[in-house]
């Protein structure tokens, strides 16, 4: 796979305590080793604007959001985001790691939150109707695995504090995605201890031929 000039858009994604963070980081370090210019970066944030709006939607029982204003404030920082920072460093010929993007809306504010699909797509469209990512790496764990994990590192935020049945709703769309798109998403077992994940990574992405 080749992007030339262009840079690359790898996203990553998952259920809460799937490790998404720490691998961002590896699968940087992989693409920096091979003479890529990296840029790592996250949603909901990546901009001053996107990281107050994230504050606001992690916010535990502080403050009511409903559905769809979730959805909009997570496309308004995305649509920020890409602005900012994700369009400018890809036309710059970089590669941009991303925990996260717009597969996350389809699986929480769809699956989770129940918002239909259709309108979500009309969002997807009209914040990035040439943009979607050369590359997703789908950090699957259970769901009480990545909740156990989750929430010993920290206190659970207003997303981890949600039920099973959410999150379970939430991993079963991706996995559905996955399923429906297997050329883009590429599934992780992120059950694995760490040395195994990131050994699989650099399988995955060597197979892939992304350098």
């Amino acid at each position: 796979m080749s992007k030339g000039h262009q840079g690359l858009f790898i996203t990553l994604e998952g259920i809460e305590g799937a490790g998404k963070s720490t691998h961002a980081a590896y699968v940087a370090d992989l693409f920096q080793q091979h003479g890529h210019e990296v840029l790592v970066t996250r949603e909901p944030g990546g901009t001053a604007f996107g990281e107050q709006i994230r504050t606001i939607l992690l916010q535990h029982n502080t403050l009511k959001i409903n559905a769809l204003s979730e959805l909009l404030l997570m496309f308004a920082a995305r649509a920020q985001h890409l602005s900012e920072v994700i369009h400018p460093a890809l036309a710059q010929g970089k590669t941009v790691i991303c925990d996260r993007f717009t597969d996350s809306s389809y699986a929480y504010q769809g699956g989770g939150r129940n918002i239909p699909t259709a309108q979500i797509h009309i969002l997807a469209s009209l914040v990035h109707p040439h943009l979607n990512p050369d590359v997703t790496l789908l950090f699957d764990v259970t769901v009480e695995t990545g909740l156990a994990r989750a929430n010993v590192v920290t206190e659970a935020d207003r997303f981890e504090s949600e039920t099973l049945e959410f999150f379970t709703a939430v991993r079963d769309v991706y996995l559905k995605m996955a399923a429906a798109e297997p050329d883009r998403i590429k599934i992780v077992n992120a059950e694995q201890d760490l040395d195994s994940v990131q050994a699989d990574l650099r399988q995955l992405l060597e197979h892939l031929d992304l350098w």
